[in-house]
């Protein structure tokens, strides 16, 4: 058996999301429908982790074993000559036997991107959130800071995150390694989030709540009672799915934010 890594690019625009479900397109769906046809028989796809109905990715990382003796750049080809143009393979390499893609991930990094231009060009549409206001960047800057380390982000937390009546693990509390903020053009803004772990919309809704304070509507120390609370009440408006983007997976000591001496 070969153990295959890809790592994916896609357009989440018309996707239900990563996972496979009974019915509508997914990114899994699609890929694993190619491999079938491909190898000629079932192949389960491991991803890095699950993205929502129009998220974006530009490093997907996903994994799969086969006993075909297909090339690593054959798959890549094959698979890109097969699926429609909104997914890509940007890579594939042999990984180790017992590589999986999501349970040897010690990292992730999503970027957010905001459009503050009071028109918003067409082809921004999909792929940015538009805020035709001038927002305090310095001060959403500042409220970054605060993410930044180990902490219960529950007021981030969409329902349906993970199973609550769990009583091991760690439960809603996340390591944030890096969160920044970049000017990407004059009116554009890239929120980059990296942890160990998140939750089911943690982004999204951190996002929201920082576009509160960078309206006005949220100070820097309501923001620090927001995540010290723990309640998603308190928290802002989930943001949309279209501006976030998975940016890439983290392996072994490629980890923004860890000490590597």
């Amino acid at each position: 058996m070969h153990t295959i890594k890809l790592i994916i690019a896609f357009d989440g625009t018309d996707f239900r999301g990563w996972q496979r479900q009974k019915s509508g397109q997914t990114i899994q769906g699609e890929i694993e429908d190619r491999l079938r046809i491909m190898t000629r028989s079932d192949i389960s796809l491991e991803g890095a982790g699950r993205t929502d109905a129009g998220v974006h990715a530009r490093g997907m990382v996903a994994s799969f074993k086969t006993p075909s003796r297909l090339t690593c750049q054959a798959f890549q080809q094959g698979l890109n000559s097969l699926l429609p143009d909104s997914i890509r393979i940007l890579a594939a390499t042999e990984a180790s036997p017992d590589f999986h893609a999501r349970f040897d991930a010690r990292a992730k990094t999503y970027c957010y991107h905001l459009d503050m231009n009071q028109i918003q060009l067409p082809h921004q549409r999909l792929y940015a959130l538009h805020i035709p206001v001038r927002l305090d960047l310095e001060l959403i800057q500042h409220c970054l800071g605060k993410v930044i380390g180990e902490h219960d982000f529950a007021s981030f937390e969409a329902s349906g995150s993970r199973d609550l009546t769990k009583t091991t693990g760690r439960g809603s509390v996340r390591t944030i390694l890096d969160a920044s903020l970049h000017m990407t053009g004059i009116h554009f803004v890239t929120l980059t989030f990296s942890g160990d772990g998140f939750l089911r919309h943690m982004v999204r809704n951190l996002v929201g709540t920082l576009i509160d304070v960078g309206k006005g509507r949220t100070s820097s120390e309501a923001f620090s009672q927001i995540l010290a609370t723990a309640d998603r009440k308190v928290a802002g408006a989930t943001a949309p799915a279209h501006g976030l983007f998975l940016d890439a997976v983290h392996y072994g000591q490629d980890c923004p934010g860890l000490d590597r001496s």
